[in-house]
């Protein structure tokens, strides 16, 4: 077990993973070198070692898509990094959330939690911004922001009154029904799912 670091003595790359800090979903893989890894820590956003271009990359120079590092581990061997960020835009090249989304054996369950979720937010912003004839979030939009905050009271309230009388699949849809407009609610004032984690994240002891 080490505990001084990566072991860069035994390899001059080192692979690291990158996973969001809040969803726990697995964003990239890339590698670093000894200063990649240096630079990461002192400026406290992802710098890697491009292998094609053979030079030092910091992840989003280019593209404006940074990755704020918030935690830095390594295995029990020192020759794997795993890097905890808060993403600022997509991550892959293609533009979509993750590099991963090719899949060979899907979960049992079709899309993992922190996948629907992502899904869930990434629709309700597109509805929100487009405005789509037939929509229920354009609906809601056209309501404004008072009618957005009222629909969560709604529906907070039947949450408090399912656990007394509903089945356990009605409690669900009630929970999820709030969920929902919660997430309309966030995206219309210009807030994220990730900053109320985090803000959970800091009331943890």
């Amino acid at each position: 077990m080490t505990s001084d670091g990566p072991r860069w003595d035994l390899q001059p790359l080192i692979p690291a993973i990158v996973q969001d800090l809040n969803t726990r979903q697995v964003l990239m893989t890339a590698f670093m070198n000894q200063e990649s890894y240096r630079r990461t820590l002192e400026s406290g956003q992802a710098w890697f070692w491009s292998r094609r271009r053979k030079e030092l990359w910091h992840k989003g120079a280019t593209s404006g898509h940074f990755l704020n590092v918030r935690g830095v581990n390594y295995d029990c061997d020192g020759d794997a990094i795993l890097l905890l960020v808060e993403p600022e835009g997509p991550v892959c090249h293609t533009i979509a959330t993750s590099c991963f989304f090719n899949t060979v054996i899907p979960p049992p369950n079709g899309l993992t939690a922190a996948e629907t979720a992502r899904e869930l937010w990434d629709v309700i912003r597109q509805r929100l911004a487009e405005r789509p004839e037939g929509s229920y979030v354009s609906g809601l939009a056209a309501g404004g922001l008072d009618r957005m905050a009222k629909k969560v009271g709604e529906e907070a309230t039947e949450v408090v009154i399912a656990p007394k009388h509903a089945a356990p699949g009605e409690r669900t849809r009630e929970m999820a029904d709030l969920w929902l407009h919660c997430y309309v609610l966030l995206a219309q004032i210009g807030l994220r799912p990730e900053d109320v984690w985090a803000e959970l994240a800091r009331r943890r002891k």
